[in-house]
């Protein structure tokens, strides 16, 4: 989070304790939060180990029985996985990519992180079922006929191929 999200943040709410930190060393007490949610941040690191971590250091500011939910880029959906291929640069000269993609991995591989971190996985699913390069192009239209169909693609979550279609996996998980 940049320190100008921290003073919007702040200035809507001001009596929100909002900071900025590095969530493989959060500034919090062992137990202080009954929920994190963690929205495609953990797949901005440069390898899989500080994902590990960071999952470590979320499970450590979780009181018992709270719960993370998660989502990472979908290395197993084939069109992230190339776009982690390709040179950033190349991918940001003609507007595909706006930031550098990190490390993430596929649904096995978020599975076994959070066990080994230790918590439960209560749910594992993929969201995000549209390309987001098609949704932001049609996005602006605005049209009904044009979203529609693309939040219909949501269905696709519940097919045993939603790994290969989702853009992100997701998990819900406590600590025991």
């Amino acid at each position: 989070m940049s320190d100008a999200v921290v003073q919007a943040a702040l200035r809507r709410y001001p009596r929100l304790d909002a900071r900025r930190a590095d969530v493989r060393r959060l500034p919090f007490e062992d137990g202080a939060f009954a929920v994190v949610v963690s929205n495609s941040t953990l797949d901005h690191f440069d390898s899989v180990a500080e994902i590990a971590v960071a999952l470590g250091e979320l499970h450590r500011v979780l009181a018992p029985g709270g719960r993370l939910l998660v989502t990472l880029d979908n290395r197993a959906n084939p069109l992230v996985a190339l776009r982690n291929a390709l040179p950033y640069g190349a991918l940001s000269r003609v507007g595909l990519v706006p930031y550098p993609p990190g490390a993430t991995t596929g649904p096995r591989g978020l599975e076994r992180l959070l066990a080994e971190a230790g918590f439960e996985l209560e749910r594992l699913g993929a969201v995000m079922h549209v390309p987001r390069m098609l949704a932001r192009a049609l996005a602006p239209l605005g049209e009904k006929r044009v979203l529609q169909p693309l939040v219909a693609c949501e269905r696709l979550g519940r097919l045993p191929t939603r790994y290969v279609t989702g853009q992100f996996v997701a998990a819900l998980a406590c600590r025991p």
